[in-house]
C-alpha cells in the first residue's frame, strides 16, 4: 500500500462509513477504477480504530454525560442491549458473508434498494421534540432494540450501517438528527468489537515495516473524514432531508453496473 491509497482510502472509510452511502461499495468502487489491490486486514484494522477514534471524539460529551447521569444511565444497558442482534450475526454469518456475497452487482442492487427505502422513510420524518430534555433521552427500549436490530441487516454489504439503522430511526418515529446520533453512539460498541477483532488477527499476522507509514496515513484520514462526517451528517439533518443522499445511492448503484460491465 502507498501513502496515496492509504489517505484515499482512509477518507473514504472515514466519510461512507457514517453517511448514509454504502461503504462497501466505494471501496469496492474506488480499488477497481485505480486498479488497487484489495486493502487486506491490516488497513481493515487502522481504519476501524480510526472511525472509533472520531466516534468517541465527537461524542466526548455524551459519554460522559452517561457516566455523570447527566443522560439516563439505562441508555448505556439499551446501547449494550441493542448491539447483541448485529454481534451476533455478524459472528454467525459474517465470514459467509464475506466469501459469497461481495459481488458488485449485488452491491448496487442492495445500495438502490436501500436508497428507495430510506427515501420512504425520509419522507415519514416526524420533526424533533420541543423542550429542554436531549431527545436521546425518548428512544425507548423498544424503538432502541428496533433499531438494533436492523444493524444485523447492514452486513449485507452495500446496505450502509448508518443508513439502516437511520432508516429504522425514522420508520419508528424518532427525528432525523436523533436517528443519526443514536446510530452512531450505537456504532462506538460494535465498532469496537470488531475493530478489536480485527487488530487481533493482524498482531497474529503481522505488519510489514514498509506498511507501516500508508496505515498511519490511512488511520489518521479515517478519524479526520470520519469525526467530520459525523459532524456534517448531524447538523445538516436538523434542519435538512436525506433526499440528496438517496439520489447519491441511486447514482453509485448504476456507477458500479457501467464501470461493471465495462470491465
Amino acid at each position: 500500500m502507498t501513502y496515496l491509497q492509504g489517505v484515499v482510502l482512509g477518507v473514504i472509510q472515514g466519510l461512507t462509513e457514517f453517511l448514509p452511502v454504502s461503504s462497501s461499495g466505494h471501496l469496492i468502487l474506488v480499488p477497481y477504477v485505480f486498479g488497487w489491490p484489495d486493502q487486506g486486514l491490516a488497513f481493515d484494522a487502522v481504519v476501524h480504530l480510526g472511525t472509533l477514534a472520531a466516534l468517541v471524539a465527537y461524542f466526548r460529551r455524551e459519554l460522559a454525560a452517561l457516566v455523570t447521569g447527566e443522560l439516563r444511565r439505562s441508555l448505556v444497558a439499551l446501547l449494550v442491549v441493542a448491539t447483541v442482534p448485529g454481534a451476533v450475526a455478524g459472528v454467525i454469518f459474517g465470514k459467509l458473508i464475506e466469501a459469497h456475497l461481495r459481488w458488485p452487482v449485488l452491491i448496487a442492487a442492495s445500495t438502490a434498494v436501500w436508497a428507495l427505502v430510506l427515501w420512504v422513510a425520509d419522507r415519514r420524518a416526524v420533526a424533533a421534540p420541543p423542550g429542554p430534555a436531549d431527545p436521546l433521552e425518548r428512544i425507548g427500549w423498544g424503538r432502541g432494540v428496533l433499531i438494533g436490530c436492523a444493524q444485523a441487516v447492514a452486513l449485507f454489504p452495500g446496505t450502509s450501517r448508518s443508513g439502516i439503522t437511520i432508516t429504522t430511526g425514522l420508520l419508528a418515529g424518532v427525528d432525523r438528527a436523533t436517528a443519526a446520533r443514536f446510530s452512531f453512539l450505537l456504532g462506538i460498541p460494535i465498532t469496537a468489537g470488531a475493530g478489536g477483532l480485527k487488530l487481533l488477527q493482524l498482531l497474529k499476522a503481522g505488519v510489514p515495516a514498509a506498511d507501516a507509514g500508508p496505515l498511519l496515513a490511512a488511520l489518521a484520514a479515517a478519524f479526520l473524514s470520519g469525526w467530520f462526517a459525523v459532524w456534517f451528517l448531524v447538523s445538516y439533518l436538523k434542519r435538512r432531508s436525506l433526499a440528496p443522499f438517496v439520489l447519491y445511492r441511486l447514482l453509485l448503484a448504476l456507477v458500479i453496473v457501467l464501470v461493471v460491465l465495462r470491465g
